[in-house]
């Protein structure tokens, strides 16, 4: 039975504390580490995190030459291990020195990718994962081991799965608790929109789309993928866009429609970074409100636009007075000048909002004879009025 994000949280918080080992089964970019993170935060526990398809045999038990008294870690209460820096030994020395040091604290161990690692390796973790033991070194009691799989076709549910793994030794299903983490949109939302440091965890572009669109959350490949769909969704992929988003946002690249859609679609595959990639382009149509009025580069990027996004970063503009008003002779000036640039259907539909704003025409008026910005673009809103009368008639 496949479970949602809360749901297997709280799974593995009760495995753990009877003591045992949970396994983490689900699709990659799924959430599995995540999950674990937010454990520790729940347990307040110090995370250790292995990725076993990254090591090789003997990482663990073979120190690497040459060797000096300094390679070997003697501990009061655990025994000895070869301290080989960049093998997996070396998160043991980390763990168990801070074992030492805090000693009531618990501490969790992250065996991450575990079936994708060779057997040999999985041979070498067996002994911790059953005995707790390998050589002379025994786990402190306060550490509790994490395991995360990902799917492969002898496990039940999954028999066409695609994944190049390892299946593990069966004394590892046997001692181990299985949990299956499928993805569960609302859960998912529920954490990205959570406020860490003053901002939320992924983009609101990204969990506005994705509360309108969930099934675009996650997406399994049917195991008969083309040239166009070889790449899927997956959260992992959406906290990627979340960050592009922020660095498109930086670097002020929102107008560049060729460089969101092709980044949108190397994260999410042709179809769903298409339409997240048109999503993007009509919440975000190249030019901020600041930008518009602070940026010198504005009139030249907003003539390089549609004209349903020009109207769109118009309409914001309208949207934005209480910060930027156009009783302001600068912000009437470039407004005037980006509506310049509009088609002559687009400047008629801004100056039909513009006469559904309450007393703006009103306010431009009484202060348009000593304004000249203002009074230019009050002019301006006049002809166009009389161009679209006369269309009308």
């Amino acid at each position: 039975m496949a479970l949602t994000y809360q749901a297997c949280l709280q799974a593995a918080n009760v495995v753990l504390a009877s003591g045992n080992v949970p396994t983490i089964v689900g699709e990659a970019g799924i959430g599995k580490s995540a999950l674990v993170a937010d454990l520790a935060q729940q347990r307040q526990a110090k995370l250790f995190t292995t990725v076993v398809s990254l090591v090789e045999k003997g990482d663990l038990v073979i120190p690497v030459p040459p060797l000096t008294s300094d390679s070997f870690v003697q501990t009061a209460q655990y025994g000895s291990l070869a301290d080989v820096q960049f093998g997996y030994s070396h998160t043991l020395v980390a763990m168990i020195r801070y074992a030492e040091a805090h000693p009531h604290q618990e501490i969790i161990w992250f065996l991450d990718e575990f079936n994708r690692g060779t057997q040999a390796v999985q041979s070498e973790l067996m002994n911790l994962v059953l005995q707790r033991q390998i050589n002379t070194l025994i786990l402190p009691e306060q550490v509790h081991l994490i395991l995360a799989e990902n799917p492969d076709a002898t496990m039940a549910g999954f028999e066409h799965s695609h994944y190049g793994v390892t299946p593990g030794d069966a004394a590892i299903a046997d001692r181990t608790t299985r949990l299956v983490l499928a993805a569960d949109t609302t859960s998912w939302l529920k954490w990205a929109t959570q406020v860490v440091d003053g901002a939320p965890r992924i983009a609101p572009l990204v969990t506005t789309y994705l509360a309108e669109n969930p099934a675009d959350l996650h997406v399994v490949a049917d195991g008969e993928a083309t040239v166009d769909d070889d790449l899927q969704p997956t959260p992992r992929a959406w906290e990627r866009v979340s960050q592009a988003l922020h660095e498109l946002e930086q670097q002020q690249l929102f107008s560049q429609t060729a460089v969101v859609t092709a980044i949108m679609q190397g994260n999410l595959g042709m179809t769903v970074g298409t339409a997240f990639a048109g999503y993007v382009q009509e919440q975000r149509p190249g030019l901020t409100v600041k930008q518009v009025y602070r940026d010198d580069t504005a009139p030249a990027v907003f003539a390089t636009l549609a004209p349903a996004q020009q109207q769109q970063i118009l309409q914001l503009c309208l949207a934005d007075q209480a910060d930027w008003p156009l009783t302001t002779g600068s912000h009437a000036q470039r407004f005037s000048e980006l509506l310049a640039a509009c088609p002559a259907d687009g400047q008629f539909a801004i100056a039909q909002a513009m006469a559904d704003v309450p007393d703006l025409f009103e306010q431009l008026a009484a202060v348009a004879a000593t304004t000249p910005g203002v009074d230019r673009l009050y002019q301006q809103l006049t002809a166009i009025g009389q161009r679209g009368s006369q269309i009308e008639v």
